[in-house]
């Protein structure tokens, strides 16, 4: 399996690079419409979430966490 990468994104989403999948908590796998990288939502103000929509933005959501 190749590797994956999430990145935290400046006042904004954790980007997910790389072959993953998404479950929730009754294991049900989301559709990732065969895309190799995508945003989770940090913000909680997301109308897709676990997705991020771009909602980050307009709701003031702050966090800079260096690694």
């Amino acid at each position: 399996m190749s590797d994956v990468t999430i990145q935290t994104r400046e006042n904004g989403p954790f980007l997910v690079t790389g072959p993953a999948k998404v479950v929730d908590h009754q294991g049900n796998e989301f559709d990732l419409k065969g895309k190799d990288t995508f945003a989770l939502c940090r913000c909680a103000a997301s109308k897709n979430r676990p997705f991020c929509d771009g909602s980050h933005k307009e709701c003031g959501f702050v966090a800079g966490e260096t690694a």
